[in-house]
């Protein structure tokens, strides 16, 4: 599952900006088989005096962390293409509107993942399509 956390100013983006971004992400995953429900955005608003970069209040960032659990990848060159692909989708919302964002990216063990009390299918498996095309964890 990708899951992504924005903690971002209060007001920084309307409600439709905000599904707008989570289907742009949930776009970038489902090109590559995975599940829409596999994805994840939480918006934190984050107060300017809560939002401290070096020491001084930051009220124009954005940071965003994003936990990869369903695919990992160790060859630079998709890595690299990954990055590209999220700043592609952030700087609409970002450096477009006057925002200053950053993020970084874990990638959790799939073996410590659990979804409904269900261990995730094996990747590009029948049962991971089955997934995606029920949109929902289905025993198998």
């Amino acid at each position: 599952m990708p899951l992504w956390h924005f903690h971002h100013p209060p007001g920084a983006w309307s409600a439709e900006d905000r599904k707008k971004l989570a289907g742009e992400v949930t776009a970038l995953y489902t090109r590559f088989g995975l599940p829409p429900f596999y994805v994840v955005a939480l918006f934190h608003p984050v107060e300017e005096s809560s939002f401290l970069v070096g020491g001084e209040p930051a009220g124009n960032t954005v940071r965003v962390v994003v936990e990869h659990i369903a695919r990992h990848s160790d060859d630079p060159e998709f890595r690299r293409r990954t990055c590209e692909a999220i700043s592609g989708i952030l700087d609409p919302y970002t450096r477009e509107r006057g925002l200053s964002y950053e993020f970084h990216i874990d990638e959790t063990p799939r073996d410590l993942w659990r979804i409904d009390g269900l261990a995730p299918p094996p990747t590009r498996s029948e049962a991971e399509r089955l997934w995606f095309r029920e949109n929902r964890p289905v025993p198998y």
